[in-house]
């Protein structure tokens, strides 16, 4: 192996390319016998060119700022080939003409770096994901324009300054059509985005230094919105005269007995049921979102619903278990389901996925590790946010435990009294 490298400059005039008499200047750069050549964009007199000494001759001003401009050059091509070899880098000629023109890795934009997030992650992630980095994206551009009055910047400008001040930026920007600037906790999921297109071009080493080795999100803990029992009763046994709901409760309660969410429901077939390790008809799917693997055992109420849709006239046509509706119709419809059970809270589709979690698993004693595989989670700290429920099932074991206790202390000192 190639230890030492051989490294030469070299000035030259290309008298081919000569026009009226003056021809362009070119720096040849030799490393290990290999060669390119650079245009300095600059043009000299045939006459003024000593072809022996590689610089022009005389003592003429026109002379002297040509020779201190070819210097100047050799000094930056040499600091080129230094900078390679003191970072232990592969060094080529052509990697040197790269750096000396900043076409090197220092030269790359955050532009550069979206675009190749964009280009990678295209067919690797979720559509919801893929529009939310675009959200982040948008607003990234948004803080160039309109705080720093630029549209790009380098990589290696990338700082601990530059992602505080976004950071400030989002929590001051009111988005279009928005009643309430942004919460505390969405500002941190546009820079935890931000983070990892920036790990990336860390990893792919556009970027020397982590800029968010010191960065410390600050989220805001919040409870997620979930049914109790008798909320999910009300809308399980309320009778709906309009189809249209009826079949959105459905989908709705499907979800509350399953924990899947939305757009797994409206991709499952036939194909999706097998029998699991009991013998019973389970769901098998991966989830759109992380490709994680989920396998729910069907419970009674779920099995109902499957039936109910099982020669439907809709179903029939998609070859879904369920008719098929957007995810903006069923946010929607639910509103409505919500305002004729009576129900104060804020229906969403994803309260069902909550409500599987809560109300229908960890309070009835389900371990949180078998609720966490059964929601899909990779984390078990993603299933933790609903420990507050444990927490609640253990408060109710021991209240229901100290009136045992004190039930059998009374019955005790009553024996103690008769005899």
């Amino acid at each position: 192996m190639r230890t030492q490298n051989t490294f030469s400059i070299l000035f030259l005039v290309k008298k081919s390319k000569a026009i009226s008499d003056e021809a362009p200047l070119y720096a040849r750069i030799t490393v290990n016998s290999k060669r390119v050549d650079i245009s300095l964009k600059r043009r000299i007199p045939l006459l003024l060119w000593d072809v022996k000494k590689k610089k022009a001759k005389g003592t003429s001003n026109e002379a002297k700022q040509i020779n201190e401009y070819l210097k100047q050059v050799q000094t930056q091509l040499f600091q080129c080939y230094q900078d390679l070899k003191f970072k232990r880098e592969l060094i080529t000629a052509k990697l040197i003409k790269a750096n000396y023109l900043g076409e090197g890795g220092n030269s790359k934009t955050l532009q550069n770096l979206l675009e190749y997030h964009n280009n990678k992650t295209q067919k690797t992630l979720a559509k919801g994901t893929l529009r939310n980095f675009g959200v982040t994206e948008g607003y990234i551009n948004r803080y160039l324009n309109n705080v720093l009055k630029t549209s790009d910047i380098y990589l290696k400008d990338l700082n601990f300054k530059f992602i505080s001040d976004f950071a400030n930026f989002l929590h001051t920007y009111w988005p279009k059509g928005h009643h309430k600037a942004m919460s505390n906790n969405t500002v941190m999921k546009h820079v935890q985005r931000f983070r990892k297109i920036v790990t990336l071009g860390y990893h792919i080493e556009w970027i020397e230094r982590d800029p968010f080795v010191r960065w410390k999100p600050t989220y805001e803990k919040r409870e997620r919105p979930f049914l109790t029992e008798n909320e999910l009763s009300n809308i399980e046994t309320y009778n709906f005269p309009i189809a249209r709901l009826e079949r959105v409760r459905d989908l709705f309660i499907f979800s509350c007995y399953t924990g899947i969410a939305y757009i797994d429901i409206m991709n499952l077939t036939s194909n999706n049921i097998l029998k699991g390790i009991d013998g019973n008809d389970w769901i098998f799917t991966n989830r759109q979102k992380t490709k994680s693997s989920v396998k729910v055992p069907l419970l009674r109420k779920s099995k109902e619903l499957l039936i109910k849709y099982e020669n439907h006239p809709m179903t029939e046509i998609t070859g879904t278990l369920f008719p098929v509706i957007t995810n903006e119709k069923v946010n929607l419809y639910l509103k409505e389901i919500a305002e004729a059970c009576g129900l104060k809270k804020n229906l969403t589709f994803h309260m069902a996925r909550h409500t599987f979690a809560t109300t229908v698993t960890l309070s009835n004693g389900v371990p949180i590790e078998t609720v966490s595989k059964l929601l899909g989670h990779s984390k078990i700290a993603s299933t933790q946010v609903y420990a507050r429920v444990v927490e609640r099932k253990i408060s109710e074991d021991m209240k229901a435990l100290r009136n045992k206790i004190e039930a059998l202390d009374k019955n005790e000192l009553r024996i103690s009294h008769n005899t």
